[in-house]
């Protein structure tokens, strides 16, 4: 984005300023340039968007790594809000920008101690530890969060991606489907539990993905990994003893998502004549099987 500077005048920037907070976009460099050009002088003419204009330009300071800017403002709300849970968070925020982690703990393990409800505080502490790569710690860290915050879609979904990491991946279904009961009609978390139940192997999980494609599948019937994974879980069941009896049906539905797999490819494809790729793909699908015990 191109702003002449020059001949914006300080209510020109509050305003935009004001619209970037509305659209939810960040411009952090801009937001500092404009700053540090125009408003950084006037920003008591702002009035009551004051404290919102300085809390975006910390924002956006710790951003693009401006931290003489970051703590001038913080400083500035400090003096007005002293003892403030959202100045306290700003600080905290400022010493993990800067790695300094232990002086980011104390902040946040303060700001837990006024108020055991908050959240956020907590979830910070958690993305420390993994920002140190100490993952077992996070996962146990985490863990603790999920018992008092246990609808956070957001931490369950991390959890998963923590125990796919260690090879956890039985814990990684169970996290997976806690955040499936909360989107129920997501195709992408049913295709997501799948492949975690496929990646397990053996003929009850593979069975268990088979199902899970086929919900995301009938969610979205244009998603071409589903299709992949529809076809690579019945070829599966197929050579399998254990569900000889349904052999002829799964065979039956390996081809159907071959085909569908072949004729999405061709029509999504920029690539001219490509028949000769999509029969050399087919071979390739043909031999990834997982083989049973």
């Amino acid at each position: 984005m191109s702003l002449n500077y020059e001949e914006m005048s300080w209510s020109d920037v509050r305003d935009q300023f004001r619209k970037w907070r509305e659209e939810n976009t960040r411009h952090s460099e801009e937001v500092v340039q404009l700053w540090v050009a125009v408003l950084e002088d006037k920003v008591h003419k702002t009035g009551n968007e004051r404290h919102l204009i300085l809390e975006q330009v910390i924002i956006a300071a710790l951003d693009t790594a401006r931290f003489d800017i970051a703590t001038q403002c913080t400083k500035q709300l400090a003096v007005e809000f002293p003892g403030s849970l959202r100045v306290m968070k700003f600080k905290a925020m400022r010493y993990e920008a800067l790695e300094q982690y232990d002086e980011a703990d104390e902040v946040l393990d303060a700001i837990i101690a006024k108020d055991e409800t908050n959240a956020a505080p907590r979830k910070r502490k958690i993305a420390i530890l993994k920002a140190r790569g100490r993952r077992v710690e996070t996962i146990k860290e985490l863990n603790e969060y999920l018992k008092k915050f246990m609808s956070d879609q957001e931490a369950w979904h991390e959890l998963c991606n923590l125990y796919l990491a260690e090879g956890e991946y039985g814990k990684a279904a169970f996290c997976m489907e806690e955040v499936l009961l909360h989107n129920p009609h997501s195709h992408l978390i049913h295709q997501r539990l799948a492949e975690i139940r496929y990646t397990m192997g053996g003929v009850e999980n593979v069975e268990s993905a088979r199902t899970y494609y086929s919900q995301a599948l009938k969610l979205n019937p244009r998603n071409l990994r589903a299709l992949y994974g529809m076809y690579l879980s019945c070829n599966f069941l197929a050579n399998s003893r254990a569900v000889s009896s349904k052999r002829k049906e799964l065979q039956k539905l390996a081809s159907w998502a071959l085909e569908q797999v072949a004729e999405q490819t061709t029509k999504q494809s920029t690539i001219k004549n490509n028949d000769k790729l999509i029969l050399s793909l087919e071979a390739a699908l043909g031999n990834l099987e997982i083989k049973s015990n």
